[in-house]
């Protein structure tokens, strides 16, 4: 189910008003049959998948807990593991290893003229089952004790506002949460559709208007001028933004409605001064995601150079294929990885720091964007190919003329408008997020804001629904 649908629009009505008019212990399963009815709204059979994923963390989490054998206690987390990527490896990378190992075949001279299995990608389940293995491992680190009750753990694992997009949350953040009593408040209220109005003004008034640009230029960019290709992939990068900080907008604020508090997922990443400043900025929930279950154990930056250049590529590798089955998200996680060991060899040169530090604020983050959109060209290409023919069309200088064909000037003054627009709403005040700031204006100007925000959102959007891009992750 998408929130932005109209039987989303339905849906939680129904489940915000049950589950504040259900006593306390009704409200676990309430929440966890709503979860289960939001992700199989779209395909029923993929409940299972969860469902595994529940069982196998809940009793692995409890027998670690309660065992004090360290040998014992690694093989069920193994287990877990071996789950949990053992599902996200099928679904996902199975087809893609497969077509990839028949491409070097071919290479070498060997033939397959059989036909591939393919399988439809379950949505979310690249964060259902991170979230869940992080229970696991924390739980075998001791940093948490296992869940006791089976619904409380299921609701963590299924929690419907960020079930299938995030934020990745840990067990030792949303579980409590999910344990409180809550009592409806007008405050919450208020604070929570500001924040799901705020979502859908970023998807549906900005990211969905610019994909229309994007999706034409990249769709057929032999067609289009390097100019184009240069305003297409830096509409791409707030189209991105905006699709899915809006998402984890909307999704905190549904779960704010709830009661819950989500975590922050985003952090005006475009302000960014380095690669690393940027993926502390960036999905928040998935850096540091792989910062504590894959950077760290790697030796992260405790056992010497070469050990800490290889920790960070393994970890922007990886983080990259977690992204997508394609080459064109190992090129988009190598090229984050490079400069992140670049910037890390040069953090160890006394000279080299002294000549960072007297750069122009503004220039570091022009030149980061830069790299960043140029690592988009990868993240938004269909293939190595497409990203080839993309960045091929950088060295062809037509004119600006040509850059908007055929799309008015018009539309291209107003696309670049909602950006300006963006750009002054989130990146004033420093001190809170946007939806907050709009608590402290005057209260015509918010009834302005809310109506003009409403109106926007129900003129703007598109016939059909849009899925959010990181659906496909």
């Amino acid at each position: 189910m998408l929130f932005n649908s109209y039987a989303f629009v339905i849906f939680f009505p129904i489940v915000a008003t049950g589950f504040f008019l259900l006593p306390q212990r009704a409200r676990t399963p309430w929440l966890l049959l709503a979860s289960y009815v939001f992700y199989g709204y779209w395909k029923p059979a993929y409940l299972v998948l969860i469902a595994i994923s529940t069982l196998v963390d809940y009793v692995c989490g409890r027998r670690i807990h309660a065992s004090s054998d360290p040998k014992i206690r690694k093989r069920l987390l193994i287990v877990s593991l071996v789950v949990n990527l053992g599902i996200l490896f099928f679904f996902k990378y199975l087809l893609f290893v497969a077509t990839s190992a028949l491409w070097l075949a071919g290479l070498a001279g060997f033939e397959y003229s059989g036909q591939l299995w393919d399988v439809v990608l379950p949505v979310g389940i690249s964060f259902y089952t991170f979230q869940s293995m992080g229970y696991t491992i924390d739980v075998y680190r001791e940093k948490i004790p296992a869940e006791r009750s089976l619904l409380q753990f299921a609701l963590y694992v299924s929690f419907f506002p960020q079930l299938v997009a995030g934020p990745i949350e840990r067990a030792g953040h949303l579980l409590p949460e999910l344990r409180r009593t809550h009592r409806f408040s007008d405050a919450r209220a208020v604070e929570g559709l500001r924040l799901v109005l705020w979502g859908f003004i970023k998807k549906v008034v900005i990211a969905d208007r610019l994909a229309l640009y994007v999706n034409m230029v990249y769709g057929q960019p032999e067609a289009y001028s390097a100019e184009a290709v240069l305003i297409a992939t830096a509409f791409f990068a707030v189209q991105i933004y905006c699709d899915f900080s809006g998402y984890t907008d909307i999704a905190r604020g549904v779960a704010r409605l709830l009661g819950v508090r989500l975590m922050r997922n985003f952090n005006r990443p475009y302000i960014a001064t380095s690669i690393r400043d940027f993926w502390h900025r960036w999905h928040i929930s998935l850096s540091t995601w792989f910062r504590d279950y894959v950077y760290i154990p790697l030796g992260g930056s405790r056992h010497g150079l070469r050990r800490t250049c290889y920790a960070l590529a393994i970890t922007f590798l990886l983080s990259g294929l977690w992204h997508g089955a394609n080459w064109t998200f190992v090129v988009w996680g190598a090229i984050h990885g490079g400069f992140a060991v670049l910037e890390f060899l040069g953090s160890r040169r006394e000279a080299l720091r002294a000549v960072v530090a007297r750069v122009p604020m503004a220039l570091r983050r022009v030149l980061v964007v830069g790299v960043v959109c140029f690592a988009w060209v990868f993240f938004r290409a269909e293939s190595l190919e497409s990203a080839g023919a993309i960045l091929g069309r950088l060295d062809r200088w037509y004119g600006l003329g040509g850059a908007v064909e055929p799309t008015t000037w018009g539309q291209l003054l107003y696309m670049t408008g909602l950006v300006m627009m963006l750009q002054l709403a989130e990146h004033h005040g420093r001190d809170r997020d946007f939806p907050e700031r709009i608590a402290r204006w005057p209260l015509l100007a918010r009834w302005f804001f809310y109506i003009a925000g409403a109106l926007a959102v129900l003129y703007l959007a598109p016939q059909q629904d849009q899925p959010f891009i990181y659906f496909q992750f």
